[in-house]
């Protein structure tokens, strides 16, 4: 019996104006835009939000897929990549750059022409790129265990050393801490970029493979997600100690924090969005499981355009696509 019918039942008579109000979706799908011939794995992506395009690192393609979204298309592709994870949009001087993990360089090149500027060789496995908006300056983790520091003409400022290779991690407002994920550690280390090393690591007692990772500072929380087994997990920034853990969706490689609503968004590859409401310090309630796509991972949270995007690959009839989300309230 549905609900309307239970309460008709009961006695109560809905005028003929009036219906059951529906719960909107919490993530509502607006459109699916092609990438066509884009084959293999998608790692992270970066966005500039003046021209309203997103970067893609199609790694598995060895290219850059360049997205205008507003006109659900691909307007460019930049090729011959070596495996591209990292991709990071700098508006100051509208340079779009890559770190690639087959070669372990870092390229830059000129967004508006998608022209190759210039390359550095860090070592293997060049991954994640962070940007020092006050300092102007590149973070890339690479290697066995590192992180460079870079100039936004590539010029190196500097390397901290860490016990194994760096997967997410997330800068401090005031610039001074780094969060990094160490998945082989089973651990995160803090780093104090003044000094350029490690002053704390935390331990994974409860899960491990920790690779995505977002940073609540306004409420000291730092949100790590592991993959054996599929957890969320939440630490104090100042202790390191757990705050709180639940389930969430396995194999994800991409986590956002949403502090207008106080929500975080898991991008996991068996298919879904795990959307979890933060109601304190401690508590996390589920709000919504959204089935996206097999092997889509990862994504990008926009906030200045409300929308959550997610990369899903090309799987039997289904082309390599963006999956272009608008957040309800």
């Amino acid at each position: 019996m549905s609900l309307r019918a239970m309460i008709v039942a009961l006695g109560f008579v809905f005028p003929a104006c009036l219906s059951l109000a529906q719960t909107p979706p919490v993530l509502r799908l607006e459109e699916e835009i092609p990438l066509l011939n884009v084959e293999g794995r998608i790692d992270h992506l970066s966005v500039d939000l003046e021209g309203q395009r997103v970067f893609i690192a199609a790694l598995g393609n060895n290219s850059v897929e360049v997205v205008d979204v507003p006109h659900g298309q691909r307007i460019a592709e930049i090729k011959a990549l070596k495996e591209p994870q990292g991709v990071l949009y700098v508006q100051a001087n509208q340079t779009l750059y890559v770190a690639n993990g087959a070669d372990g360089t870092v390229r830059s090149f000129d967004a508006r022409t998608m022209q190759p500027v210039k390359t550095v060789v860090l070592g293997d496995d060049a991954d994640n790129l962070r940007f020092d908006a006050k300092q102007q300056l590149l973070l890339a983790g690479y290697g066995r265990g590192a992180i460079a520091t870079l100039g936004l003409d590539l010029a190196s400022k500097g390397d901290v050393k860490l016990s194994a290779h760096p997967e997410s991690f997330q800068l401090s407002a005031d610039g001074q801490r780094l969060f990094v994920n160490l998945p082989r550690r089973y651990s995160v280390a803090v780093v104090d970029r003044g000094k350029q090393t490690v002053s704390a690591t935390w331990e994974m007692l409860s899960a491990h493979a920790n690779f995505p990772m977002a940073l609540d500072e306004e409420h000291h929380r730092l949100v790590l997600v592991c993959h054996m087994p599929a957890k969320l997990l939440i630490l104090d920034t100042n202790t390191g100690g757990f705050v709180a853990r639940v389930s969430t969706v396995g194999n994800a490689d991409d986590l956002f924090y949403d502090p207008s609503r106080d929500r975080l968004y898991v991008i996991g590859g068996e298919g879904y969005v795990d959307v979890l409401h933060v109601s304190d310090k401690t508590k996390l309630t589920s709000i919504a499981h959204v089935a996206t796509a097999r092997g889509a991972r990862t994504g990008l949270f926009v906030p200045e355009w409300n929308k959550l995007l997610v990369a899903a690959p090309h799987r039997g009839a289904n082309p390599a696509r963006l999956l272009v989300y608008t957040l309800t309230p």
